[in-house]
């Protein structure tokens, strides 16, 4: 009979997870010195106007720990993980406060700046050091008095709203720049270009209100007039840690029948429908995948939102109305193939989808799994 056949199992753990303690305590030791480090790094940047994200430096030191993790016989993808979380909170440490990057400061006014997105923008703009003040509806009598002697005068007002208070602003300073942030290009940039003769910027942050802080954020940047006169502002966004990205208006409102309009349909129509057919969410979750889950929570997370932002969006234009008929028509198409049980009809449909995806496929696999690992951890 072997030894250790009736020796007590939680005895012989007893030092192993007092090992594991030891050791996660020293992690968390490890890592507040760390974030004590991000965090001057965070006042180095801030002095010297140095961009909160530079991915360059982010990905060198992810493939570098990867290397490191795989010689010492740990999981390379484990180690990702956790130095992507700790950046992410490193991140957040580091935006108490930014530099101004307008030599000059300024006074910055917020039209709409008591709206949801709006109060983001109004923050930011305080906690670089301009002068804040917002211009609601109640304010109007007011206008005058209240962009007077701005540097910048940005439009945050919803999109039905948008052309007609533009055409509403009174005459701004010559060097004033009139910017707006709405989620359509063209006719607020034409508004814009119409009715202030100085320079015109049109900005679409690819963000809603409930994040935390726009590091790695998308900002869709359209030139307008006298570009020279708001480097600055672009200067601005790269501190807070914003990605930019350049596109003309026509083809920005193009792709953003695909990205926004297109997509929040959907997704309002796949909610209805489970609203209409009484499903069970609480059973819905219970038995869904990570990936069902997550796609039931992109669904879930438009209904916690502005309907009526979300509304101005798919009204946005009328060549959404035309793309979504013929998003219908295809789907009625494969219907029709489902129907019939033509199962080589199907493949061949899939087929197109495989070839217009590409190689893309295999890269959407892999951060799809990682998403989906991430969900599964986090399930409760």
């Amino acid at each position: 009979m072997p030894q250790n056949e009736h020796a007590d199992p939680m005895a012989a753990l007893a030092p192993l997870r007092q090992q594991i303690d030891q050791l996660d305590s020293q992690l968390v030791e490890l890592l507040a010195a760390r974030a004590k480090v991000t965090a001057e790094v965070g006042r180095v940047k801030q002095q010297h106007a140095l961009p909160l994200y530079v991915p360059e430096r982010e990905l060198a030191l992810i493939k570098a720990r990867r290397e490191q993790a795989t010689v010492a016989g740990v999981s390379a993808e484990l180690i990702e993980d956790v130095l992507r979380r700790v950046m992410r909170e490193s991140y957040q440490t580091q935006e108490a406060g930014f530099v101004c990057c307008r030599p000059a400061g300024g006074k910055v006014v917020v039209v709409g700046g008591g709206g949801a997105l709006g109060r983001r923008f109004v923050s930011l703009f305080e906690r670089s050091g301009y002068q804040v003040a917002i211009l609601e509806a109640t304010d109007w009598l007011q206008a005058v008095s209240i962009v007077e002697g701005a540097c910048l005068v940005l439009m945050a007002v919803p999109i039905n709203l948008t052309e007609q208070l533009i055409r509403q602003l009174p005459p701004l300073p010559a060097d004033c720049l009139l910017a707006d942030i709405t989620s359509i290009k063209q006719v607020p940039m034409q508004a814009m270009l119409q009715q202030h003769p100085g320079p015109v910027l049109g900005l679409h942050p690819m963000f809603g209100p409930d994040i935390s802080n726009i590091v790695k954020q998308v900002v869709v940047v359209c030139h307008g007039r006298g570009s020279e006169q708001y480097q600055w502002l672009l200067k601005q966004f790269s501190v807070w840690g914003a990605v930019l990205t350049e596109k003309a208006a026509p083809q920005h409102d193009e792709l953003m029948q695909l990205i926004q309009a297109m997509r929040h349909f959907s997704s309002l129509v796949y909610g209805v429908h489970l609203a209409e057919e009484q499903a069970d969410l609480q059973q819905l979750l219970e038995l869904s995948s990570p990936i069902y889950r997550l796609e039931l929570a992109m669904v879930g997370r438009l209904f916690a939102q502005n309907a009526e932002l979300y509304a101005d969006i798919m009204l946005s234009s009328s060549a959404v109305t035309g793309l979504l008929q013929r998003y219908q028509h295809r789907f009625n198409q494969l219907s029709h193939l489902l129907a019939a049980g033509d199962k080589p009809g199907l493949m061949a449909e899939f087929a197109k989808g495989q070839q217009f995806f590409g190689p893309v496929a295999e890269q959407f696999l892999q951060e799809s799994r990682k998403l989906l690992q991430k969900a599964a951890d986090e399930r409760s």
